[in-house]
Formats: structure tokens, sequence, C-alpha cells
């Protein structure tokens, strides 16, 4: 394991997360919204945002999932992140999270809701540690996990990819 990541996992207390990769969540807030005032895609109550540490090492990745509230991911260190987002049109792009910022790479990026994504390093020997926020505020019953036949059958032009964060 890279020993920066490792640093980082023990002095942040980052667990493994179902999606791939290590996490903590660092802020819950205490105001929420009551479920009769968002979309119906809500099961309940959610908190205004949430937000986590995320951590990719090595060849981790962040398996394609989506959400039912915006993301943003934001870049805090180590190497490139490439971000691969599948629209609701099913059109595929990617996205470089990082500290290049003249060879095109971003700081920060927000995922919409109900997009396939997914991220892989771009250097399987480094790590990534970045931000992740969500609003309304994450709960696991937003959350899905992507299943490789589902995408494929669907996507069938990007099975390499969608086999590699499946």
């Amino acid at each position: 394991m890279n020993l920066q990541a490792e640093k980082y996992i023990e002095l942040l207390d980052l667990q493994k997360h179902p999606e791939g990769g290590y996490f903590k969540e660092i802020y819950r807030s205490a105001e929420y919204y009551e479920a009769k005032l968002l979309p119906g895609r809500y099961s309940g109550d959610r908190t205004f945002s949430t937000s986590i540490y995320f951590l990719l090492e090595g060849t981790n990745v962040s398996r394609f999932h989506r959400l039912k509230s915006d993301e943003t991911w934001h870049f805090y260190d180590g190497s490139t992140v490439i971000i691969y987002v599948l629209d609701q049109l099913g059109k595929l792009s990617q996205i470089c999270l990082g500290k290049n910022l003249e060879l095109g790479e971003t700081l920060q990026v927000t995922i919409e809701k109900g997009c396939w994504f997914g991220a892989a390093l771009k250097e399987d020997s480094s790590f990534c540690l970045i931000g992740c926020t969500v609003s309304p505020g994450f709960e696991f019953d937003d959350f899905e996990l992507a299943k490789r036949e589902f995408l494929v059958d669907n996507y069938p032009q990007y099975k390499e990819i969608i086999t590699r964060l499946t």
C-alpha cells in the first residue's frame, strides 16, 4: 500500500466503503428537509448536506453507482483520479480530478443525480484523497451500486470500462 495513503487512512480513521476505497463521514447538517418538501424520489427526511473524506489507492476503484442527489468531489492530495460518468442519455464522459490545471484537470466536479459514475486512479502506484459533498444529505437508501450485466446490456459500447468498474 502507498505509504501516504496508509497514513491518511490511519490519521483520518477511514473505513472501507461498499463502492470501493475508504471513507469517513465528517459532516452531517443538524438541520433537515422534511420529506413532504422533497421530490418523491426520497424515502424520508434528509439533512441539508453531508460530506466525507474518500480515498482511493493503488488499483482500488470507486465502482459504478448512482445517487438520488448531486454529489460534488473536491481534490485534496495525491495523483489524478479519472471519474467516469454515464449520463441519463447514455453518453460516457471522463473527468480528470487533480491539481494539474494546465493539463485540463479540475479541483472540483459535481456529478448530477441519477448518473452512473465510478472512478479510478490515473497512476496505479499512487493514491488520491478527496472530499465528497452531497445535498440533500447522503443516506444509503439513496445509493445504488450498479450491476455489471444491467450496464453492459444497456451500454455495450462501454463494456470495457463497465467491466473494470463493476
